[in-house]
């Protein structure tokens, strides 16, 4: 995949996300002001939403035992971008309808972006991963390192599977049951560190999808600095704006806000200057 390009000027950002975002109206107004000349800092307005779509969005049925789709609807007309799950809950299963959903954003013209969930490593999967890749594998950390190293390929390989080229995925770290985490924070964190560095490798920008409780009780206090994706859970929009101004659980800039409701995900962008996080970095053209 090719290396992201992450504009340095307010002309280049300008146009890129004019190409790339050119369903946002609500961008291109702000961005219309900075390319005249102005001079104030131009932010992202917090109108912007969208919505992420995964297995649950599938026909009814299809995935693995644990996590059958359950037909949920895709976003609606009023979505002005779109966040793909790129597996049917932990590591190593696909999407079972990425293709089409893939195929429905491109429809669409809604700028995409990705996201996988980070989980730990069956006994397994650590048995055929935790030798190879970029770590030693000779203790247990570099092996947990390497079956996460493991988890960023396979994620990237169902990208190339769809066609979608993203500059952007999300890593999802939170509980999770069908695939619990470790009581080892250190190994936990090996993990993760492992599918930030297959990204990178890969030309690819990465951040968090987490909350400030989660994300210390899973990996522990670091403070990695990549952009975070919050959530309001079930609270709706409004709160989910607060979220955009919450604390950091990782030291990064918050991108995006997310709130649900009973049948859907939705998403907003946070009001941020495209200095710190520029759209373009994290959606792709449709």
């Amino acid at each position: 995949m090719p290396r992201p390009f992450v504009p340095t000027s307010a002309a280049a950002r300008a146009l890129v996300l004019t190409a790339l975002l050119a369903v946002l109206p609500t961008v291109l107004s702000v961005l219309a002001g900075t390319s005249a000349g102005s001079a104030a800092t131009s932010t992202v307005p917090a109108a912007v939403v969208g919505g992420d779509v995964s297995w649950p969005q599938c026909p009814v049925g299809m995935g693995i035992r644990e996590r059958r789709s359950l037909g949920l609807p895709l976003p609606g007309t009023r979505a002005q971008f779109v966040v793909i799950g790129l597996t049917n809950g932990p590591a190593f299963t696909p999407n079972p309808c990425l293709a089409q959903q893939v195929e429905w954003a491109r429809s669409r013209a809604l700028p995409t972006s990705a996201y996988a969930v980070a989980t730990w490593p069956t006994a397994r999967q650590l048995a055929i991963h935790g030798a190879t890749g970029p770590y030693t594998g000779t203790t247990r950390l570099s092996r947990l390192r390497n079956a996460g190293y493991a988890e960023g390929t396979y994620n990237m390989a169902r990208l190339a599977s769809a066609g979608l080229r993203v500059p952007h995925v999300w890593i999802d770290v939170e509980h999770y049951p069908v695939r619990p985490w470790s009581g080892d924070r250190r190994a936990n964190r090996a993990v993760v560190r492992g599918i930030v560095r297959a990204y990178q490798d890969a030309g690819l920008q990465t951040g968090f999808y987490s909350t400030v409780l989660q994300w210390p009780g899973i990996v522990g206090p670091v403070r990695w600095g990549l952009p975070e994706w919050h959530t309001a859970g079930p609270r709706g929009k409004a709160v989910a704006l607060t979220r955009c101004s919450e604390p950091s659980f990782q030291g990064g800039p918050i991108v995006l806000a997310q709130w649900w409701t009973e049948d859907a995900d939705h998403d907003v962008l946070c009001p941020t200057d495209p200095a710190v996080a520029d759209p373009a970095s994290f959606f792709s053209a449709p």
